[in-house]
């Protein structure tokens, strides 16, 4: 829709409700680090975490490319939506009243944005009849299957509101347009009927004869309905279509019920099925979401993962070929969170093929046995590894080595340090089938096959001036902080102020794993030794790393005078280089804009590029120094 120029009152109450945080999480998995949020750049490729979210000023930030702004500048970017309409959207989301530049506008403004508000309540007033149906005569038999079958109890189906769609062609049509007087178009656009082909101006119900889920958002308003066949009609399952209101690919089936468990618990259970996250809530095990028999995204899950400080989640799907290979399509659509460790992902198959809702049916002890499987359940990893091993004999020369390939395929796909040095040595054990002498050999063997450049893999270098200079202005900072513990309070100091980060992956990984050490209270003087300790248990030691720690005594001497001039240096240049990145990314924004129509989102990013422009204009004062790290 065309909307008109919205009122300064607005934009400003939009920017002064709206969390930056809660909005970036709906795109991003964002990690607390410090007073700021961590995670991987949704604006570029990468696969350690380089974008960083500042809660207190409400700005993100990414080191690798240079993004960066507000939330407008987020949700512009992400979407590729207006300025009004990002404004309008937060306006919306926050609850926010709305007023345009031009009153007369306003009422036709107001007309548009209530269209929503319509579809909700034509959808719950509809939910109502689903659920009043199932207690009538029509729906005995949907209820005695809820109840026999299912064994679900009366306050379940009432706390759920389960219905059931008469089997009829035009029972909620004739309900909702001739008795509660909804134009027709609204019901239509709700996904509750279809159009005959044959005749236009004739309409049936969407569910017949059907069990009825309803669908909510997470603030508990009914946006859709799942429902389930209750003869052999194909399909078993159908949903809503996608409607204004509905998005399957941003819905969790029962979050609105599970989030506040996921927080209590900082976990969260993702089931195949509507019924089995309905048999666990109704088992007192309440931090359980469905797909909706979707594939599960990764939108999905930044749904979901905000609510669980530790992104910690169980997938718990069918243990048969199909439910096998959905969780493996699952793992490979979050790839690059699982792989960089962004998610703790578990796996989690119950015995003799059974699902939630089965298990839950056995006896009285399955409750409880349910959650301490939840509590063993294997990493990720593992389970994938179960997999390539299952009916494999390693004693066969052409399996060993089908086998050993494929783990090296999995093995180079973690670009996290601590993952793939901890399976390294976990799968040497695997292919040494309990023969401890030639664990050390299959290690040596998986290293050397890890080295070499895997399929679609690359190699991050260098390239620039620029990058060359942030490699030595980041080395120089972290050689001090490990060798001069008295400067170590300098250096993190500056880098929080400025809001710096390690760029290059090998330093980062070290940084995180000094944060790591400080934050479990480490002795300062026992720092350098742990980390040395640390390192040469991975097998090999990264060459940039190996420099910082293998540092002559002479060395050390001859720049003890000169410490706080290196740290001004490198704090400068590392700040330059990140100020340059998002110089070029505002120019190269700024000439994709067209002055006729994005005046708006011209004026924000020229304000940013202002502020950019500053700053570099004054780090120009000390450029002088950086010939000291060169």
């Amino acid at each position: 829709m065309e909307i008109p120029r919205l009122h300064p009152e607005t934009i400003t109450a939009v920017k002064e409700k709206v969390d930056l945080v809660d909005v970036v999480s709906d795109y991003v998995v964002l990690k607390k680090r410090g007073k700021n949020y961590l995670g991987l750049c949704p604006f570029h490729s990468e696969k350690t975490p380089s974008f960083s979210v500042n809660p207190e000023k409400q700005f993100y930030h990414c080191f690798g490319c240079g993004a960066g702004g507000n939330v407008f500048n987020f949700l512009m970017e992400i979407n590729k939506s207006s300025f009004s309409d990002i404004v309008l959207e937060l306006a919306q989301r926050y609850h926010l009243p709305v007023k345009t530049l031009q009153p007369e506008q306003r009422q036709q403004l107001e007309r548009q944005l209530s269209l929503k508000e319509q579809l909700r309540e034509i959808v719950a007033v509809a939910a109502n009849f689903y659920q009043h149906t199932l207690f009538e005569s029509e729906g005995k038999i949907a209820l005695n299957y809820l109840s026999k079958e299912r064994g679900l109890e009366h306050t379940t189906i009432q706390k759920f509101q389960l219905g059931y769609a008469p089997d009829a062609w035009e029972t909620l049509y004739r309900y909702l347009v001739d008795v509660k007087r909804y134009p027709v178009g609204l019901v239509l656009a709700a996904g509750l009927i279809q159009q005959r082909e044959s005749q236009q101006s004739s309409y049936y119900d969407r569910f017949r004869n059907r069990l009825i889920i309803p669908i909510r958002d997470v603030q508990g308003r009914v946006i859709a309905f799942g429902s389930r066949t209750l003869t052999n009609d194909e399909p078993k399952y159908l949903n809503s279509p996608e409607t204004p209101l509905f998005n399957k690919s941003q819905t969790l089936f029962a979050l609105d019920q599970a989030y506040r468990y996921i927080s209590d618990q900082d976990q969260v259970i993702i089931v195949e099925g509507y019924f089995d996250a309905i048999a666990l809530h109704q088992a007192k095990i309440n931090n359980v979401v469905a797909s909706l028999g979707t594939a599960l995204t990764q939108s999905h899950l930044k749904k979901v993962l905000r609510y669980t400080p530790s992104k910690r989640v169980i997938l718990n799907f069918d243990t048969d070929q199909a439910g096998t290979q959905a969780t493996e399509r699952i793992i490979e659509n979050v790839a690059p969170l699982v792989y960089a460790g962004q998610i703790q992902l578990r796996v989690l198959h119950l015995p003799e093929g059974k699902d939630a809702a089965e298990y839950l049916q056995q006896d009285s002890q399955a409750a409880d046995n349910y959650s301490q499987a939840v509590a063993n359940a294997p990493l990720w990893l593992d389970w994938q590894l179960e997999q390539v091993l299952k009916g494999c004999d390693l004693a066969q020369g052409d399996q060993f080595q089908q086998v050993a390939s494929k783990i090296v395929k999995i093995l180079a796909k973690l670009t996290n340090f601590d993952l793939q040095a901890h399976y390294l040595g976990y799968c040497a054990e695997l292919l040494s089938q309990g023969n401890p002498q030639l664990v050390r050999l299959y290690a040596e063997k998986l290293q050397v096959q890890l080295k070499k450049p895997q399929v679609g893999q690359t190699v991050e270098l260098p390239s620039t001036p620029e990058q060359t200079i942030l490699c030595e202005a980041e080395s120089i900072l972290l050689r001090i902080y490990l060798h001069h513990q008295d400067y170590r309070l300098l250096i993190s100091e500056n880098l929080a102020n400025r809001e710096l980060l390690f760029t290059l992956n090998p330093h980062r990984q070290l940084w995180f794993k000094i944060v790591e050490l400080e934050e479990n209270a480490t002795p300062p003087e026992h720092l350098l030794a742990i980390l040395q300790e640390y390192y040469l248990q991975q097998q090999e030691i990264p060459t940039e790393i190996k420099k910082l720690f293998n540092m002559d005594e002479k060395t050390l001497w001859e720049e003890e005078s000169r410490l706080p001039v290196l740290i001004q240096a490198a704090i400068a240049s590392v700040e330059q280089v990140s100020l340059i990145k998002q110089r070029n990314y505002c120019l190269a924004k700024w000439q994709k804009l067209d002055p006729q129509t994005q005046i708006e989102e011209m004026t924000s990013l020229y304000s940013l590029f202002q502020s950019v422009s500053q700053k570099l204009q004054a780090l120009e004062k000390i450029r002088s120094l950086s010939t000291l790290i060169q």
